[in-house]
């Protein structure tokens, strides 16, 4: 499973909603991840935890919230485009949050 820094993880919590974290740093044994919603909630795991505990990745392209009113820490790297950069692959500008659409890996009635 190829991992890299940037990219968007989901995970179906219980309450049926989705919540997304930001790959933060990959190192050869870790993970940092890193709740869009909370900023200030980073978390350590391994590859196989992470693909073992149901994360699913949404998005390759990283999300950049430009209303960020939450003190970042400083490991959180500069973007190395502009956020407003329409990603035509991905239909969305990496400003914008990514639509939390899971594959059918949740439906009740899978097909």
């Amino acid at each position: 499973m190829g991992i890299h820094t940037g990219e968007v993880y989901g995970k179906k919590t219980a309450s049926n909603k989705l919540a997304m974290y930001t790959v933060l740093k990959v190192t050869k044994h870790k993970i940092t991840l890193q709740n869009i919603d909370n900023p200030l909630s980073l978390f350590e795991t391994s590859t196989e935890k992470l693909a073992f505990s149901g994360y699913v990745r949404i998005s390759e392209t990283p999300y950049i919230n430009l209303n960020n009113k939450h003190k970042t820490r400083k490991s959180a790297r500069k973007p190395t485009r502009c956020p407003l950069t329409l990603d035509f692959l991905e239909d969305r500008a990496d400003s914008e949050r990514p639509a939390p659409v899971l594959p059918d890996l949740f439906s009740k009635n899978p097909v």
